[in-house]
C-alpha cells in the first residue's frame, strides 16, 4: 500500500533588505496579505528533520523562473542541503522552464497559469521528462451555489472552467499530479475543501493533493479519508500553530491513515 504523504509547502516572495534582495519564505490569507515567516532553507531543514514527505517550493511573486536567478539558485540550495523531494513552481512559463528546474534539484515541477494558457505544454513536459515530472496546479473558488471553478493570476480572475473539466484534462493530456489549492480557504485554519478533492481524485487516474484551510490535525485526516487525497499540503499551518509534522504524522496514523512514521 502506498503511504500518504505530509507536504509542508513554502511560499517564497524576494524581499529587499537593505541593499541585498534574497527568497523570503511567506505565507497568505486567502491569496492576498502575506506574511513574512523567515529563511527558507532553514526551515526547510527543520521540516526534514520532523519526518516530512516533500516539499512544495511556489515563488508566488510571478517572476518568470527563466528571469529568476534568486529563485533558481534557492532550488540548488534547497536540493543540496536537504533530500526530500521537491516540487518546484511559480513563474514556469514554457517547456524549457521544467528543464532549468530539474537540472537545479527539483524532482518535479509544477505549473498553473501557463498550462491554462497552453494546454499543449502539459504533454509536451511530460513527454520530454515525464509524466511523474508534471504537476499540474489548480486554484479555485467555491460559489454560493456551490460550483468550484478555476481561477488565475491570484485568484483574482475566475477562467469559467470547473475544476473538474480541468482537472480531467490535464490528466488526460499527462499530468503526473494534480495540486489544488482552495483560494477562500487559503491560511484560514477552518479546514480542507475535501469535497472537491474528493470529487476530482474520483475522476482521475493521478495522484491528488489538496491544500488551502488546515488549522487542526484532524484535517489532514479527513483530507485523506474524505477527500481521497493522496498527500495534505500546508503553509501556515506548520509555521504558525504549534503543531509539527512528526506531531501532526503521529495524528494521522492513530486515524488508522497509512503514513510514513519513520525514515
Amino acid at each position: 500500500m502506498l503511504k500518504k504523504r505530509l507536504i509542508p509547502k513554502l511560499l517564497i516572495q524576494h524581499r529587499k533588505l537593505g541593499r541585498t534582495t534574497r527568497p523570503v519564505l511567506v505565507t497568505t490569507t486567502r491569496f492576498s496579505a502575506s506574511h513574512d515567516v523567515g529563511d527558507p532553507v532553514s526551515q526547510a531543514k527543520i521540516y526534514e528533520a520532523q519526518l516530512a514527505d516533500e516539499l512544495i517550493v511556489l515563488n508566488i511573486d510571478g517572476t518568470p523562473i527563466g528571469d529568476d536567478k534568486l529563485m533558481l539558485e534557492l532550488i540548488e540550495r534547497l536540493a543540496g542541503e536537504t533530500f526530500m523531494p521537491l516540487a518546484v513552481g511559480g513563474g514556469v512559463r514554457a517547456l524549457d522552464d521544467f528543464g532549468l528546474l530539474l537540472e537545479r534539484g527539483a524532482d518535479k515541477v509544477s505549473v498553473n497559469t501557463a498550462a491554462l494558457d497552453d494546454p499543449d505544454l502539459i504533454g509536451a513536459a511530460a513527454n520530454r521528462y515525464g509524466a511523474q515530472c508534471v504537476v499540474v496546479s489548480i486554484d479555485f473558488r467555491t460559489g454560493a451555489d456551490g460550483a468550484s471553478f478555476v481561477v488565475r493570476h491570484s485568484a483574482r480572475h475566475t477562467t469559467g472552467r470547473t475544476v473538474l473539466d480541468w482537472a480531467k484534462e490535464a490528466a488526460d493530456r499527462g499530468a503526473g499530479e494534480i495540486l489544488l489549492c482552495d483560494a477562500d480557504r487559503d491560511g484560514g485554519g477552518d479546514g480542507l475543501n475535501w469535497q472537491v478533492c474528493r470529487q476530482i481524485a474520483d475522476a482521475v487516474p493521478v495522484p491528488v493533493i489538496i491544500s488551502g484551510g488546515c488549522g487542526r490535525a484532524e484535517h489532514f485526516t479527513e483530507g485523506f479519508v474524505k477527500g481521497c487525497a493522496e498527500g495534505v499540503a500546508a503553509g501556515t499551518f506548520f509555521c504558525f500553530r504549534d503543531q509539527n509534522p512528526m506531531q501532526t504524522r503521529a495524528h494521522i496514523r492513530n486515524a488508522g491513515v497509512a503514513i510514513r512514521m519513520e525514515t
